[in-house]
């Protein structure tokens, strides 16, 4: 079960990483080049809208928004584009940085944080 997990977890990172080389594809059009910016940018962030220390929801994101938000794209995507992105995806192994995605997270803890000491801060004043 160990390894049969592993390597859906493979095939994951393969479609995200193609959904990456898709969404900057000229082909692609332009609501599923949003649509795929957005999935790609949270899949390869480094920070999680619900951090993983939270139990249960913390991979509730992993397990479940990401593979959604993959194959949600990838239906918006022509196959053929698709298809040319999961063999150079499958060729190529370095995984993007995207620090716009990870810098778009961290934005959203900020104003989440903020968002909270105002309501406090209304409540208790």
């Amino acid at each position: 079960m160990l390894d049969r997990l592993k390597t859906r977890a493979r095939q994951i990172k393969t479609e995200t990483f193609a959904l990456y080389l898709a969404y900057r594809d000229p082909r692609t059009p332009f609501h599923a080049k949003i649509f795929a910016a957005c999935v790609v940018a949270y899949a390869f962030s480094p920070i999680d809208l619900i951090p993983d220390f939270i139990p249960v929801l913390g991979y509730l994101d992993d397990v479940i928004l990401v593979p959604l938000g993959i194959v949600l794209a990838i239906k918006m995507i022509p196959h053929e584009v698709m298809e040319e992105s999961r063999i150079r995806a499958r060729e190529i192994h370095d995984k993007p940085i995207n620090k716009g995605g990870a810098a778009v997270i961290v934005m959203i803890w900020i104003l989440s944080v903020a968002l909270c000491g105002w309501v406090m801060w209304r409540i208790f004043s």
